[in-house]
């Protein structure tokens, strides 16, 4: 049972897909902010990659629209700042039955959504039953991306749901119960899907009304223009014109208050854009710098933040469309091929390192003494040999119009691994699509055969990585072909069901041994560590290992 803080600091959350959508930068900005000034109770004006998909989070699986939403809302339980460590936020203590299915959470007092509606144990279930009671858009994986993974069917009974019910105990006391154990809950109600937002305002503004149009969706009233929190900031305006978002700070806040008065999202795609808008002083900060630009960027005064990784690049690989591919021994070729050492050292971020496994060492489960694949040509080629596949011939797809957190030069890691697969004496056919104008898509329906992608883990959690990458074996990886995709599928269910902790761990290490030995779906490739920037002054900001930051806490002086 986690005890209750002493102060409620705000938390760190997870991220999902961005999206992006062209501006011009205001010409208004520089004047805006002399005239509201800066310190305490000023404005800080950050420049975002794209824009929000809509404001609740619920709806939501993209960075961009967590960003925002993370300073609106609050979560039962939260991240410690700086690190991926569980901490109480808006349930100030929590402690479940001997099987691990029911959950009793002992909320914070005194709290109230921004609507002035009062934050309880009613409302902490009728937040569980809006989400478990979707239907028809709402319901759709492309929406409700979090509560599928996760939680997995609804109410309609049409797939198993991890949940079950929720029981308002008492005015602050709430019980939410499972149908199973998983090791990964409560922690997964850390992630901004499940922010607890105003019944109320949701009722009111008819937060259920999403409807499909085409490819897309018609959101509501309320995730466009009301959505309702807990949070240290009110939502005020979004200006789609300008590509403007801004948020005030919320007065009545339980915890510590926000130290500025407003903050403002300006949406900016292009990297280079944001910063000569950082050196003209019309924003005061941006994220995911690109890694060439970090020492220049430090010489002319501003603070370069640099993250902990906490993510996974890595080379993808589909058992559909190229037969070769099925092969154990391609693969390994494949991996053999590949110079890791180098794309780290010549093409990566400093402080980057050679993954070795599909999460980084930091995340329970990791196994010491997995099969590893040195940088060795000669290997590669007698593999192939081997195989029959001495001429073999791939796809090689990779992103464009994206900068990720584990990818931040996807045009530059592409042609590393060209090169080295060419080396080898396989022939390479380039494919490129932008990030949001199809690759996307494409990969997650395993249209790719060798493709770059990666993830920034939501939370300590190997269920969180691997468990997303090959818990199914409808997949981007499409292990549904092989004769190990279920094998692989039912041993990540299995180790999830385990309560006790030392067993849990051992089978993920298991996992990850049989995964790097008699599987290899994937290529691990690095971890890198992102970073993001600031003006000199900007004080406060705490840097996020998951990229997801608060900024409560954050002052701008003159």
């Amino acid at each position: 049972m986690l005890q209750s803080r002493v102060a409620r600091p705000r938390r760190l959350a997870v991220a999902g897909i961005a999206g992006a959508l062209a501006f011009s930068l205001a010409a208004c900005a520089e004047s805006q902010r002399e005239a509201e000034g800066g310190g305490e109770g000023g404005t800080f004006v950050f420049g975002a990659t794209g824009a929000p998909s809509n404001f609740d989070p619920f709806f939501a699986s993209d960075g961009e629209t967590f960003r925002v939403t993370r300073q609106i809302f609050e979560t039962l339980v939260g991240i410690k700042p700086g690190t991926a460590e569980l901490e109480p936020e808006l349930a100030k203590s929590w402690e479940s039955s001997k099987d691990g299915k029911t959950w009793t959470f002992e909320l914070e007092q005194g709290v109230k959504f921004h609507d002035g509606t009062p934050f309880d144990a009613e409302a902490v279930c009728a937040n569980f039953e809006r989400m478990y009671t979707q239907e028809g858009a709402g319901s759709s994986p492309a929406l409700a991306y979090y509560w599928t993974e996760n939680f997995g069917g609804f109410a309609d009974g049409k797939k198993p749901s991890l949940y079950k019910s929720c029981e308002a105990k008492g005015e602050h006391t709430a019980e939410v119960k499972l149908t199973r154990f998983t090791a990964d809950f409560p922690t997964m109600l850390s992630q901004d899907s499940f922010s607890m937002q105003s019944p109320k305002a949701m009722d009111e503004y008819k937060a259920n009304d999403v409807k499909a149009q085409g490819d897309s969706f018609v959101f509501s009233e309320y995730a466009r223009k009301h959505p309702t929190g807990t949070g240290p900031f009110k939502f005020d305006s979004y200006d789609e014109a300008n590509g403007t978002i801004t948020l005030k700070r919320n007065d009545d806040y339980n915890g510590e208050k926000a130290k500025i008065d407003k903050l403002i999202f300006r949406i900016i795609p292009d990297e280079t854009a944001r910063r000569q808008a950082l050196e003209a002083g019309e924003i005061d900060g941006y994220d995911f710098p690109s890694p060439s630009d970090w020492d220049a960027l430090e010489k002319a005064g501003f603070t370069v933040e640099i993250r902990d990784p906490f993510n996974i690049l890595y080379l993808g690989i589909t058992q559909k469309g190229n037969p070769a591919l099925k092969d154990l021994k391609v693969r390994q070729a494949l991996a053999y091929a590949i110079d890791r050492e180098t794309l780290v050292s010549s093409v990566m971020p400093e402080n980057s390192e050679v993954a070795k496994q599909m999460y980084p060492s930091s995340v329970d489960g990791y196994a010491d003494n997995v099969q590893q694949y040195p940088h060795d040509v000669e290997k590669a080629k007698q593999l192939l040999k081997e195989a029959g596949h001495s001429d073999l011939t791939v796809e090689l797809w990779y992103p464009t119009q994206v900068t990720r957190p584990y990818m931040p030069n996807p045009e530059a890691i592409f042609g590393a691994i060209k090169e080295d697969l060419e080396a080898a004496g396989i022939t390479v056919k380039p494919v490129s699509k932008p990030w949001a104008g199809g690759y996307v898509d494409d990969v997650e329906s395993a249209r790719a055969e060798l493709f770059l992608l990666g993830w920034t883990g939501d939370y300590n959690s190997p269920n969180n990585f691997i468990g997303t990458f090959f818990g199914t074996t409808d997949n981007q990886f499409y292990t549904g072909a092989s004769p190990w995709g279920e094998d692989l599928a039912e041993a990540l269910d299995e180790a999830d069901s385990i309560v006790d902790a030392k067993e849990r761990e051992a089978a993920y290490q298991d996992i990850n041994r049989d995964m790097m030995s008699k599987y290899l779906p994937a290529i691990p490739l690095t971890h890198s560590p992102p970073a993001l920037v600031v003006r000199p002054e900007v004080e406060g900001l705490v840097p996020s290992p998951l990229t997801k930051e608060e900024f409560s806490t954050v002052t701008v002086s003159e």
